[in-house]
């Protein structure tokens, strides 16, 4: 969705649900769709996955963060908020699940496994990582190889916990 577009719908339903005196902003987050910060007594969107919802999980969204700043912050997502949440038009479920069959923000770490499985990460990997698809392999043939920004990185450069734990998954072969 167009940001422009998302912000006037945000602080339109914010003010509609009776939160006037609460701001609105873009933050930078990668893995979750939006945020109620009580302190500063402020809803945030994700720039990166803003973007690339529709106006249906936007609209979601800033509703699902709405219902927090109503219930307050002892709520979590209990019955309370999900009650609330769902009286101003919100399903009451979480909106967004990072690995979900809707649109992922790609990290600038890439791995894949040597059958070809991805995944993504926002910041640097710092264990050794093997792939859950393939189950019933061998451990050493389900280790993540990583490139950051394309270009390929080799575990040596991970630190010396990835090294460590490479020797001794060889040891074991």
């Amino acid at each position: 969705m167009d940001l422009i577009d998302a912000g006037g719908l945000a602080r339109g339903l914010m003010d509609q649900h009776g939160l006037p005196g609460w701001g609105f902003a873009f933050d930078r987050a990668k893995v979750r769709a939006g945020a109620c910060h009580y302190t500063d007594r402020t809803i945030t969107l994700s720039r990166a996955i803003t973007a690339v919802h529709d106006e249906a999980q936007v609209r979601e969204t800033v509703l699902h963060e709405i219902a927090h700043a109503l219930v307050g912050h002892g709520h979590g997502h209990d019955a309370v908020w999900r009650a609330r949440a769902r009286s101003i038009g919100a399903t009451g479920e979480r909106c967004y699940t990072v690995g979900a069959d809707g649109p992922v923000v790609p990290g600038r770490w890439q791995g894949r496994c040597p059958a070809g499985h991805v995944v993504h990460r926002h910041r640097r990997p710092t264990g050794v990582l093997v792939c859950l698809r393939c189950r019933g392999l061998p451990t050493l043939q389900r280790v993540i190889s990583w490139r950051l920004d394309g270009r390929p990185v080799d575990h040596a450069e991970l630190g010396p916990r990835v090294r460590e734990t490479l020797r001794q998954l060889q040891a074991l072969t």
